[in-house]
């Protein structure tokens, strides 16, 4: 067999057919330079592989029984006054956004007979081993882990055992189907955040990072401020409403976890 990817149909039937859960974690990492050829790869990396999978889905005989699809808390509009849920939450504009409005509709457009689907709206995932977590926590070691920006921007966030269990739960819960924003019920302010990630080290005092000093550090390791910058209030009003109880709901103890657990 070849080597399978998320651009070729072929090869997946073999590997999906009878098998009870798929998901689908597919795309490039938006961790650099919004360049015309990267973003390009943003989205077809997230849009294309969805396809792949629908269209395998509907070939199987015995296809998956769930199938559980990535997808971005970053679809809400930047928001400092408003909590974003799945009910209220308004959708924002520009290229981030874009990018997880095609990736829904690449996933809504698949209806499968047999087959239950839920997207989550996935936030800033706290783990030990991956994403930015460690980025941050290494900035704080260093005596950097002050407030970015004003600091008021609100960063939507979840425990990685929580996303986890989250997974396991919608997984689980015939009931659960839709689109779910999967982070923790307390977002809170950047300025909050690094303060508790001090706090958590025990490092003392953090030099802030002022809104130009970000630009010119986004530019020179090949990133982008939006990432820190935008403001996430996203809130899970759906997995509360219908019974998810988070290990992780309150900060302090997802970082005390993190860095002593």
């Amino acid at each position: 067999m070849g080597a399978l990817d998320g651009q070729h149909i072929s090869g997946w039937s073999e590997w999906l057919e009878g098998s009870n859960l798929v998901i689908n974690l597919t795309g490039k990492n938006v961790n650099c330079r919004y360049t015309d050829e990267n973003k390009k790869e943003i989205i077809s990396s997230r849009v294309n592989a969805t396809n792949v999978l629908g269209e395998v889905l509907l070939k199987l005989k015995n296809p998956p029984k769930v199938w559980i699809q990535c997808a971005s808390s970053t679809i809400y509009r930047d928001s400092r006054d408003k909590s974003m849920d799945e009910f209220t939450g308004e959708m924002g504009q520009g290229f981030s956004v874009n990018v997880c409005e095609q990736w829904e509709e690449a996933f809504e457009k698949y209806e499968i007979s047999g087959i239950r689907k839920i997207a989550l709206r996935i936030s800033f995932v706290l783990g030990r081993n991956g994403g930015a977590f460690p980025t941050l926590h290494n900035l704080v070691r260093l005596g950097l882990g002050g407030k970015q920006g004003d600091g008021q921007q609100y960063v939507s966030w979840i425990h990685e055992k929580d996303f986890a269990r989250i997974i396991d739960w919608v997984y689980n819960n015939e009931k659960i189907a839709g689109v779910y924003n999967c982070t923790a019920p307390n977002p809170v302010t950047n300025e909050v955040m690094m303060s508790e990630l001090r706090k958590a080290a025990g490092i003392p005092i953090g030099l802030p990072s002022p809104e130009c000093l970000l630009k010119v550090g986004a530019f020179l390791i090949g990133t982008e401020t939006e990432l820190v910058l935008k403001s996430r209030k996203v809130v899970p009003a759906k997995l509360t409403n219908e019974g998810f109880r988070f290990e992780y709901n309150q900060l302090d103890n997802a970082l005390a976890d993190l860095i002593n657990g």
